[in-house]
């Protein structure tokens, strides 16, 4: 069995249960990673998503996983996409409250991009996004990125079973026309990153840092 988790989120089916991690050293910001799809076995426990929230951590920013309702110890029952951006909404308002004023940074792993990234895009409490194992092949509507105005980085492997590299490297390119845009990828490297996962960690937290220098 996977540990609980340390707080429960407000939502409106009740509540969503989370994991927050404070930095070591001094805290820059915070982060949220939203997990992979619940109905695949989905939590915030899975590796990638750990992974992500360590090297968020590393970077400085106080970083929140939760479980999607339905899932763990948080309530409510599986509602496909509109179910999890209402609860990456609810726990976006959460971590705004809990830091205000403060940047925050949104990281999505599979499922937990086409949320995450649909919310975060349009929210202007995210300066930031992460797109881990873009699932361009299993969601259709990813065109929707287009629109994105906010720094992004996409993470993948070459080997992603739900994303053909050719096609993300096509939708970074498009991006990238419009905004701060990268693609850091692997190679022989499949949709679970069982062989990179500390190498996924270092990109994400060197990418955040370069960010946050940056501005």
């Amino acid at each position: 069995m996977y540990p609980k988790g340390d707080l429960f989120i407000p939502a409106p089916h009740g509540q969503l249960e989370a994991i927050l991690r404070e930095p070591k050293g001094e805290r820059r910001g915070a982060a949220i990673v939203c997990h992979p799809h619940p109905l695949g076995g989905g939590t915030m426990h899975n590796k990638v998503v750990f992974r992500a929230a360590t090297g968020l951590a590393d970077a400085g920013l106080a970083t929140v996983r939760f479980n999607f309702r339905g899932v763990g110890g948080s309530t409510g029952v599986h509602s496909e996409v509109p179910g999890g951006m209402d609860d990456v909404r609810a726990v976006l308002d959460f971590v705004a409250g809990e830091y205000p004023g403060e940047e925050i940074t949104l990281a999505g792993f599979s499922f937990g991009s086409r949320t995450g990234m649909a919310v975060g895009i349009d929210d202007p409490r995210v300066v930031r996004m992460i797109s881990i194992g873009t699932p361009v092949d299993k969601y259709a509507d990813y065109q929707f990125l287009l629109d994105v105005r906010k720094p992004i980085l996409f993470v993948h492997g070459d080997r992603d079973e739900f994303g053909e590299l050719s096609a993300v490297q096509s939708l970074v390119k498009e991006i990238s026309k419009a905004a701060d845009a990268e693609l850091v990828w692997f190679q022989d490297c499949g949709h679970f990153f069982d062989d990179h996962l500390n190498e996924l960690r270092d990109a994400i937290s060197e990418w955040a840092k370069r960010q946050m220098e940056a501005n």
